[in-house]
């Protein structure tokens, strides 16, 4: 019965093309499609560099294709390959023809950053379903994204742990007007520091997330604040909220991982432990709800919750994602390719980690305002940014 509900219209298996195989999300969403061998089976996986371990995951799941981004590596993926009944493609452009195949029937994304962008947009051409883990896809070009989703009827249904809990939140109540959308955050690993102190904190301080395990980037964005920043913006859209309608709570046991107000002034939440394995298996199975054996929370080992207002003085990216997400037009993708300049060059040890904030607000106030119409301008927008923080 549970085949049936989560299977292709063929009532065969549900088929795969995990973009961002290797990275934290997506080794966990093969650990989760693991659990379920008779529910699903990989279509295509992708990789931007790692390719000792994007041959083991095609030795292994046998995928129809595998696609390189970085053209370097292309070589030693298709040797590595050479053998098995896989075709290997390199490029970008290649993944996002990738998305016309016929052969799949979700797209699950968990690229990091604007690379996510190009094929999560054909995807959505195609009318193929996207588990979004990317966030930025939305924060970049949201407008373009919500308006091309609805016109393929082609659903996003997002992985992120709080907009995964808003999304389940929000089920039943169709009709019901909502008042506020409340994100939660953990603090991440500088909760209480000032301006003083995080002047001298390390790559290697920054990436020890109290309660999560993620990647380099989305762990340095917790710890400033922005990824938070960047979650509201997604939320505008991916629930057609004002962004003074979406407010952010420090809650530092990670447990509720984020509530709705309705109209009546009463609040939903959904709580589980912080393991993305569960928001991952609910976009996977979408609309039912199947067993796993991971891990139950119980509220006798957490016997009491707290919450705290964001100190939006030492970690000033938050509002700057809300300055960015009020201009509108442009300015989120200059946001978002500041930040990603700004991180890589942090954890390469170039730049302090309160300088991070200040490159973001710079390129802010440099880049002109524009209004991009289609994905190849908000490309522009990007590229534009990034050549004036790396001048």
């Amino acid at each position: 019965m549970i085949k049936n509900e989560i299977s292709n219209e063929n009532g065969l298996k549900r088929r795969i093309a995990l973009l961002g195989s290797t990275g934290s999300m997506g080794t966990q969403a093969l650990q989760v499609i693991d659990q379920f061998p008779d529910l699903f089976e990989i279509e295509l996986l992708s990789t931007y560099s790692n390719s000792d371990l994007i041959i083991q995951q095609a030795l292994k799941y046998k995928p129809n294709v595998v696609v390189v981004i970085n053209d370097n590596h292309y070589e030693k993926v298709k040797t590595g390959l050479a053998k098995e009944d896989c075709k290997v493609f390199s490029g970008t452009q290649s993944l996002v023809e990738c998305m016309t195949m016929n052969s799949i029937d979700m797209v699950l994304s968990c690229i990091v950053g604007i690379a996510g962008l190009a094929p999560a947009y054909a995807a959505i051409e195609n009318k193929i379903p996207i588990a979004l883990a990317n966030k930025e896809t939305l924060v970049v070009a949201g407008e373009l994204m919500m308006k091309k989703s609805n016109e393929k009827r082609a659903p996003i249904i997002p992985v992120d742990s709080e907009h995964s809990a808003i999304f389940q939140c929000l089920i039943g109540e169709q009709g019901n007007a909502v008042d506020k959308i409340i994100l939660t955050a953990s603090g991440g690993p500088f909760r209480g520091k000032r301006v003083a102190e995080l002047e001298k904190v390390t790559s290697e301080q920054a990436l020890n997330h109290p309660n999560w395990n993620m990647g380099n980037k989305i762990t340095i964005d917790s710890a400033t604040l922005m990824n938070k920043g960047l979650e509201a913006i997604e939320a505008k859209w991916l629930f057609n909220m004002e962004i003074d309608k979406i407010e952010v709570i420090v809650h530092p046991q990670s447990i509720i991982h984020s509530l709705v107000q309705f109209t009546d002034g009463s609040i939903k939440a959904q709580l589980g432990l912080p393991d993305m394995k569960l928001p991952i298996q609910y976009a996977l199975t979408f609309p039912t709800r199947i067993f796993s054996d991971f891990p139950r929370f119980s509220f006798t080992d957490y016997p009491a919750f707290t919450f705290e207002n964001p100190d939006l003085q030492s970690f000033p990216c938050l509002p700057l994602a809300y300055y960015a997400s009020k201009e509108g037009g442009s300015k989120p993708c200059v946001l978002n390719a500041a930040n990603e300049v700004a991180v890589d060059k942090f954890l390469n040890g170039k730049i302090k980690f309160t300088d991070i904030p200040k490159i973001v607000e710079e390129a802010l106030m440099k880049i002109p305002f524009s209004k991009p119409e289609n994905i190849e301008e908000y490309l522009e927008v990007d590229k534009e940014t990034r050549k004036l923080i790396l001048c």
